[in-house]
């Protein structure tokens, strides 16, 4: 029987269920926690804890922290080095450090041409104050966040610098912004394992006013059977940055389809909410297969 582990984060409902999945097709169940892994880089040796990693036939990566933030980076490239030694690994994490940070994700999309809101980028207050009253009612995002944390809506006005400056205060040095679009109530999870498209949820706004769909702020996921322009849309989104497994966010705007992101990592609970579909099952079966 293979030997897979997962990379994640222990208690988290995704990362639990994916071991699971593995443990119920192999007998083997190892989820570890990424801030115990060691490499030596002069005997190539690589731990987790007292386990040496090479003894594995794969590892599958479902999350590197709790929360997103540059150190994931630091521990990406300690599981590069592991995989470019010749582990497996699902996604590759040189593929994962394209997406992760949501500049370089940004920048992957709009080079392969993916409409996408309208963004702007600088260090320069000054500059992003201008940006702001040039395209109006803006979100400024931290470069590392999920499911919109951090995230704030500014609006041209007298106070916007000020505003500009608490932003970047607070962590923040690269500003980041992109046109508040507005959403029919909903945007769309639109998910691919091995390339191949797997199914689509919807996320709908709460109604308390939120503007976004996050389940932080209210949203809930729903079945949804997206349009042929939607999926051929994601598809070509995340075709560049290769991942086993990904969910692509698009919405549906009064300018036409625009993709927000491409997830490292999500997916799973999105579609067993809405569809009844079990995607830590339907990975631990493609990894299987892949590794077979």
């Amino acid at each position: 029987m293979k030997r897979i582990a997962v990379v994640g984060v222990p208690g988290g409902w995704s990362s639990e269920r994916l071991a699971d999945a593995l443990a119920q097709r192999t007998g083997y169940r190892l989820l570890m926690d990424p801030d115990h892994i060691g490499i030596d880089l002069e005997t190539g040796a690589a731990k987790w804890g007292a386990l040496d990693l090479t003894e594995l036939d794969g590892i599958i990566i479902k999350k590197v922290g709790p929360s997103y933030s540059p150190q994931l980076l630091d521990r990406l490239e300690a599981l590069r080095w592991i995989n470019e030694r010749g582990l497996p690994i699902f996604s590759r994490p040189a593929r994962i450090l394209a997406v992760l940070n949501r500049l370089s994700c940004t920048v992957g999309l709009r080079l392969a041409g993916i409409p996408m809101p309208p963004t702007f980028i600088t260090e320069d207050p000054a500059q992003a104050l201008a940006a702001l009253e040039r395209m109006g009612p803006s979100v400024f995002k931290p470069l590392y966040s999920t499911k919109a944390r951090g995230m704030v809506v500014l609006e041209p006005g007298a106070h916007a610098a000020e505003e500009i400056a608490r932003f970047q205060a607070e962590g923040n040095r690269t500003i980041y912004l992109q046109k508040l679009l507005k959403l029919p109530g909903r945007d769309l999870g639109v998910v691919f394992l091995g390339g191949q498209y797997l199914a689509t949820y919807a996320r709908a706004a709460s109604g308390n006013g939120a503007w976004n769909t996050t389940t932080r702020a209210g949203g809930k996921y729903q079945p949804h059977q997206p349009s042929a322009a939607v999926v051929e849309l994601a598809q070509k989104a995340q075709a560049p940055f290769g991942l086993d497994f990904t969910c692509v966010d698009v919405a549906e705007t009064e300018d036409g389809l625009k993709v927000f992101e491409v997830s490292a990592f999500g997916g799973f609970r999105g579609l067993m909410e809405a569809s009844g579909i079990d995607a830590a099952a339907l990975y631990a079966d493609y990894v299987l297969g892949r590794l077979a």
